[in-house]
């Protein structure tokens, strides 16, 4: 069983109380699921409140990816109330209250620990590294562990006022990104944060304040500590939210990418012409144009050209020239994706999609309508063939052959045709995920 713990060294704040008429969230505007469990908690006795990214988006109009909940009720005693939760986690502890295809999770308030706190099983440490935290306390400890002051807020459905002990609201208002506490005790807890804080200003297109900025360059490197699958789930959030280009211009402006895709970095500072980074550029923007036109995307698309500076880097010339030699081109590949999982993991389902798209380059080398019509036929030629268009107005692939595929492509009855847009759910977490999806795509 997990214990309630109240830190009585944590100083007691007095909290910024924004009553109904004062703030723009309305009940309307909730997810009904979420509103369900709000109110049976309230009404079993418990304190409710929707918090984080919920309160933050509504707060700024805008429509939130999921509703979470904060209580002081235990992991137990949540599932006590729902028999349609499940608790989930060793790393934090969470109900999952379920209903068909959408979740709303619920957390119980966290406890504040001191640094030179010892591990006690309930809460684990490594170089200051929080590994498990699953000690209980006060909204106000709650609040204060947060990592940003306008995730930090508190809609309580007792009284439909928001609760703020961090300043969230005001930073909300100067469209400003701010960790609360010590940035670099915080980067060192979860040295994750740094990656969020370049997310969360791209999306909401805020400044990150200064002493949050600051320490990223130097503390970047502590992201080797973090497990690659954490990172490529990390690298979705990232890139394929529809800010990708602005995301990816920060992550380099900050000394992070290159702990996310050292051989890509290395290629881009070592492109005298630039046309690594247009390539880049020309991938990211179509991604955002597809995620933000609904359209669906795939991770194996993106991840083939993140990773396709890395492979030229190491063939003659730095690109992929007619007729080059098969083994060569493989050998490429092999390194690159070698380096790259050791960094960031890429799961099968979409790194041997990705290998395909790759292969099927040095096939586009003809303009044989016979040999091309073969092409049509393999489950990977719309991707690849929106891969050579990438390369071609970057600079990377003959422009006159790539004008010939697409007139081939666009005239020939056998040609597969672009995949379908298809509507994005919303709501609430969805069971098994699923990742956002670029143009240029392609199809699983």
């Amino acid at each position: 069983m997990f214990r309630s713990v109240t830190v009585s060294q944590s100083p007691s704040i007095e909290p910024t109380i924004v009553p109904r008429d004062e703030h723009v969230i309305s009940r309307s505007h909730i997810s009904e699921r979420a509103l369900t469990v709000l109110y049976r908690l309230k009404n079993a006795g418990y304190g409710a409140y929707l918090v984080g990214g919920g309160v933050r988006d509504l707060s700024l109009g805008r429509e939130p990816k999921d509703f979470d909940v904060a209580t002081d009720a235990t992991p137990d005693e949540v599932k006590a109330l729902f028999r349609n939760c499940r608790l989930i986690g060793r790393r934090f502890r969470l109900a999952h209250v379920h209903w068909g295809p959408e979740i709303i999770e619920v957390a119980t308030f966290r406890a504040l620990h001191p640094p030179e706190a010892e591990d006690d099983g309930d809460r684990v440490l490594e170089d200051g590294m929080i590994l498990r935290d699953n000690v209980y306390g006060t909204i106000e400890e709650d609040a204060l562990r947060r990592d940003f002051t306008i995730n930090a807020l508190y809609y309580d459905i007792a009284t439909f006022s928001v609760v703020d002990y961090a300043g969230g609201m005001a930073d909300l208002k100067a469209g400003r990104l701010r960790l609360i506490g010590d940035p670099e005790v915080r980067y060192r807890e979860d040295p994750v944060r740094m990656l969020r804080a370049v997310r969360f200003a791209a999306k909401l297109g805020f400044v990150i304040d200064e002493a949050t900025a600051q320490p990223i360059p130097r503390m970047a490197d502590s992201l080797d500590d973090i497990p690659p699958a954490r990172l490529f789930d990390e690298v979705l959030k990232l890139l394929m939210a529809g800010q990708g280009v602005e995301t990816f211009e920060s992550l380099r402006q900050h000394g992070l990418f290159r702990y996310l895709f050292p051989a890509t970095d290395t290629a881009l500072d070592d492109d005298e012409h630039g046309q690594f980074i247009t390539f880049l550029a020309r991938a990211l923007e179509s991604t955002d144009q597809r995620v933000n036109a609904d359209r669906p995307v795939t991770p194996a698309f993106l991840f083939a050209a993140l990773l396709w500076p890395a492979i030229l880097a190491q063939l003659p010339r730095g690109k992929m020239v007619s007729g080059i030699d098969r083994e060569l081109f493989e050998q490429s590949i092999t390194e690159a994706l070698e380096r790259q999982l050791r960094q960031v993991a890429i799961p099968k389902r979409f790194g041997l999609p990705m290998r395909e798209i790759w292969a099927m380059q040095p096939r586009f080398d003809t303009r044989s309508e016979k040999k091309a019509t073969r092409l049509f036929s393999h489950p990977r030629f719309r991707a690849a063939y929106d891969f050579l268009l990438l390369r071609a107005e970057a600079g990377l692939a003959d422009r006159d052959l790539a004008e010939w595929w697409r007139a081939f492509t666009t005239e020939s009855a056998d040609a597969p045709p672009p995949t379908p847009a298809r509507r994005r759910r919303r709501g609430g977490r969805r069971r098994g995920g699923g990742s956002p999806a670029p143009e240029r795509a392609g199809s699983d």
